[in-house]
């Protein structure tokens, strides 16, 4: 596993002292940790931070961490997100130990501990829809009220929760809820969910169930079955530790420790969505078009984007771990990719809107070779040939037919560089009968092919190009932050936010060495790093997804 560099300053997070402190007080013979996701939709960069926690303590501590899938609720589930979210972890380049666990592995050994709790008059079912059982919660100022139910003789608990087992009862009609305190402060200790009722097919148990386990009541069994040491999770589930301590405590659970949770911040990105209800909310819109849209922050969205995992994981090594909540900017995300291609990514010319330019002093039939570096500092990376011919393609925006003060970029009247090659000036613009621009007639001077320009000649700077006769056509993507704004957290209706820009679709072309390229990734010079996403050689097109802009000043 690819480690940040600097990956002292990750160990010094609280977690990582924890653990160091376990280990030195010889608490536990072996770390153990899991990756618990919910197969309810996909992974997204969140997770990665949660990923990257729990399997890197694992390995640095040669310990064990498992992948359990927590499937306790069948009416949102699906099997294609299990699929995903092996693929995810495989692809980021972390592999769980042993099989992969389910939380259905344990409904038999769940429904005899639900039974437990009955008995001890710890348990009741309950008949209040789910509406009143929030109105019966109370709120944060206002204690909850008993149910009427609450009270029922231990019996009869028993026999309606197995007559819910045989399936009796309609859904939502009646719950199993632990019997706790109903005035507690802690709103998720009055008297929470263990057992629903729901009529679904279940991806792993088929149809042998009808009632499924709450989340709260499944997962901390599952750790401690499990032997989970370190059961770490992010700082919404703080209260729900107090809750899982009292059903390990209630319950006659053989282990030989119960497993200690500890909370850290999630990860919130600026101008990003996460949550699985608005994705899903996007999708029924058809503002996107699946679940690796390159403008997500899923996962599959990352990968299909562009973003490789070292450049993932890094970034959430330099985050960090914390309790403090807060927003990272995704200059930050943006960053950590950009610190690996500056030295991975090949350097090319791309033209993503073609203006033609016609060197009117050279020959039509003439082709000069020119080699050029496929990294201006990396000699191992090797050199490419390009060839300079009479037609070429230049970026439609590095023209201009009148000059201003801070334009450097070709100018009627003025000279520029072309990138690896000659100095051109812009004599004539030819355009069609709307006035727009059709090609540009230019000169060249055949004496400027590597030699530095006299400091009293004027060009203006250099531009990138191809030729028309040795280039490819290519479709570029480019993407922008699918929201307009940074937070939408608290915010149900974000249909008012959405960027409907955040897509522009380019024709251009491409240097053809790239027609046979292995590279996946490339820098267009001037234009950013892009991701080669489908390449047809037969019909000789490219498509490209612009993964980030360039960085100022990057090479």
């Amino acid at each position: 596993m690819k480690i940040y560099k600097d990956f002292n300053f990750y160990k010094k997070n609280f977690i990582f002292q924890i653990v160091n402190s376990d280990i030195k007080n010889k608490k536990y013979t072996l770390i153990c940790t899991r990756f618990p996701p919910e197969p309810n939709g996909y992974l997204h960069l969140g997770h990665i931070k949660a990923i990257c926690l729990n399997f890197t303590i694992a390995k640095y501590y040669n310990g064990k961490c498992y992948l359990r899938i927590d499937d306790t609720n069948p009416s949102t589930e699906n099997i294609k997100y299990i699929e995903a979210i092996k693929k995810d972890l495989l692809w980021l380049g972390f592999k769980w130990d042993g099989k992969i666990k389910y939380s259905s592995d344990y409904f038999n050994i769940l429904y005899k501990y639900a039974i437990e709790l009955i008995n001890k008059d710890l348990a009741y079912v309950d008949e209040l829809n789910i509406q009143d059982i929030r109105k019966y919660r109370g709120t944060l100022l206002q204690p909850g009220k008993n149910s009427p139910y609450r009270n029922r003789p231990k019996k009869e608990n028993l026999e309606l929760f197995q007559k819910m087992r045989l399936g009796y009862f309609q859904e939502g009609s009646m719950s199993l809820r632990a019997k706790i305190d109903m005035k507690s402060n802690i709103i998720i200790m009055r008297d929470p969910v263990l057992y629903r009722i729901k009529y679904r097919k279940h991806h792993q148990t088929g149809k042998k169930w009808c009632i499924y386990p709450t989340y709260d009541f499944s997962h901390c069994i599952a750790d401690a079955l499990e032997g989970i040491t370190h059961s770490l999770c992010t700082l919404e589930f703080q209260d729900n530790r107090i809750l899982y301590n009292w059903i390990l405590n209630n319950i006659n659970i053989n282990v030989k420790y119960y497993p200690k949770q500890y909370e850290f911040s999630r990860l919130n990105i600026e101008n990003g969505i996460t949550s699985k209800r608005k994705i899903n909310f996007l999708l029924q819109n058809g503002i996107i078009k699946g679940w690796d849209d390159p403008r997500l922050f899923t996962i599959s969205g990352l990968r299909k984007r562009g973003y490789t995992p070292s450049s993932l994981k890094n970034f959430c090594y330099k985050i960090g771990i914390t309790k403090k909540n807060n927003i990272i900017e995704i200059s930050s995300l943006e960053s950590s990719l950009r610190e690996e291609l500056n030295k991975t990514a090949y350097r090319t010319m791309a033209v993503l809107k073609p203006l033609k330019i016609i060197i009117k002093n050279f020959p039509k039939k003439k082709k000069i070779k020119l080699i050029a570096p496929n990294h201006p500092h990396n000699p191992k990376m090797g050199s490419k040939i390009i060839y300079f011919t009479k037609e070429i393609y230049i970026n439609l925006l590095d023209f201009m037919e009148k000059d201003t003060k801070n334009y450097k970029r070709l100018v009627l009247g003025k000279e520029v560089r072309l990138r690896h090659a000659f100095v051109i000036r812009a004599e004539k613009i030819i355009k069609d009968s709307f006035g727009k621009i059709k090609y540009i007639y230019c000169s060249y001077d055949p004496n400027t092919l590597g030699k530095k320009i006299e400091k009293n000649r004027n060009v203006k700077g250099v531009i990138h190009w191809v030729s028309c006769l040795y280039s490819i056509p290519a479709t570029f993507y480019l993407y922008k932050n699918l929201l307009l704004k940074n937070n939408t957290e608290n915010i149900n209706d974000i249909t008012s936010m959405i960027n409907t820009k955040s897509l522009s679709i380019y024709n251009g072309f491409v240097e053809s060495n790239l027609l046979k390229t292995n590279n996946s990734h490339f820098q267009f010079e001037r234009e950013g790093y892009f991701y080669l996403i489908y390449n047809n050689q037969k019909e000789k097109t490219m498509f490209f997804n612009r993964i980030v802009s360039l960085k100022e000043n990057y090479n």
